[in-house]
């Protein structure tokens, strides 16, 4: 149940609260008024709107259409009771007092403290014209309202920020417990078998010491993974790019970044992995088995940049040219469209002989959110 459902009802309560001030105020001045008849049935005008407003705001909640005719009765029992409350003798007609203040909490809690203040403005502006003018009790009920539609709004808006921001954590917080129990059965499970596959492999020895190096692969990316900043913090917009790249570190990748999380915008992160794991395909696809790679992750205040740098035998100049007049769109799409949509450049340098180094520099600010081609060199 959220704070406006506990407001819509602490609202009607107020209502009826404040509805005795009318009512007590007809019954002890019952005599005295110019019109005690029409004062009764204005009382029971407003008994019956209190009761009715109260069940739909509580159980329909704060509809426009709603507010405005709450707002215009509101106004409609000033402008009556500044006739059928006249008491003789007396030049100020009697104010229906805090009950008309039911209204402009509506609107503050409905719609903030702005059309707090508007619909407070509007009660007590018809209030003055139509009770004689500005006086002492008209300047002090003026007062009251705005000030009412002010402080409710603003509260309220600090309330439900507060709510949002609870659900926000408690949430984060059931993910990572979560997160927390799935890491201890994988590593209790998967780790475990992974990680026999791999002994067993090497020790028979033939094709299964590949299986058994391609299993010891897996269990480090696994284990990579869930001890990552974007598996323990999932819900908060950003990912940590050494968790993506981690993925990737093998026997002939080696790694090197920063000892503390280099955060990005999920997509830019996400984006940013994927044209280095199409780096990466490349290699393999276009370079001998031996060939090694390095991953070099840089973080500066406004951007990060990945190096991905081989000993292979490099490309022939004009050779990523002829590729993409051929329609092999690995390199033109899949890394240089990834980098330039999230606003970022690429730099690509290669000697023949002498290895490929492709540099990926992504601005902190987010790019745009389209384009996922992938193809091979």
């Amino acid at each position: 149940m959220g704070i406006q459902t506990q407001l819509r009802r602490a609202i009607a309560v107020f209502r009826f609260a404040a509805l005795g001030y009318p009512v007590v105020l007809c019954a002890l001045m019952f005599d005295s008024l110019a019109r005690p008849a029409l004062a009764f049935l204005l009382v029971a005008a407003i008994a019956a709107w209190t009761g009715s407003v109260g069940y739909l705001y509580t159980h329909r909640g704060y509809r426009p259409a709603l507010l405005y005719i709450d707002l215009a009765v509101t106004v409609a029992a000033v402008i009556a009771s500044a006739w059928v409350f006249a008491v003789e003798g007396r030049t100020t007609p009697v104010s229906v007092g805090p009950w008309l203040a039911g209204a402009v909490l509506a609107w503050a809690v409905a719609r903030g403290r702005r059309s707090g203040v508007v619909a407070g403005a509007i009660v007590a502006g018809v209030g003055t014209v139509f009770r004689g003018g500005v006086s002492e009790n008209t300047f002090s009920e003026a007062v009251l309202l705005v000030l009412t539609g002010l402080m409710v709004g603003h509260l309220t808006r600090l309330g439900v920020e507060a709510e949002e921001r609870l659900g926000q954590a408690a949430a984060r917080n059931a993910a990572a417990r979560e997160r927390e129990r799935l890491a201890r059965d994988i590593h209790d499970s998967v780790l475990q078998v992974l990680a026999l596959v791999q002994r067993r492999g090497n020790a028979i020895g033939g094709e299964a010491a590949e299986l058994g190096r391609l299993a010891g692969e897996q269990e480090a990316s696994l284990r990579s993974l869930i001890t990552s900043e974007s598996y323990r913090h999932p819900l908060d917009g950003q990912r940590d790019v050494r968790g993506l790249l981690g993925r990737h570190s093998a026997d002939a990748v080696t790694i090197a970044a920063p000892a503390v999380p280099v955060r990005l915008p999920a997509h830019a992160a996400h984006q940013l992995a994927a044209a280095v794991a199409s780096a990466l395909d490349n290699v393999r696809d276009h370079c001998p088995p031996s060939t090694r790679v390095w991953l070099l992750v840089e973080d500066d205040a406004e951007s990060v940049t990945v190096t991905v740098r081989d000993n292979g035998p490099g490309i022939e100049p004009g050779r990523l040219a002829e590729a993409e007049a051929e329609g092999r769109l690995g390199v033109a799409q899949s890394i240089e469209g990834r980098v330039t949509e999230l606003g970022g450049k690429v730099a690509v340098e290669s000697v023949p002989g002498q290895g490929t180094e492709v540099e990926m520099r992504v601005p902190r600010s987010r790019g745009r959110t389209d384009g996922d081609a992938h193809s091979g060199r």
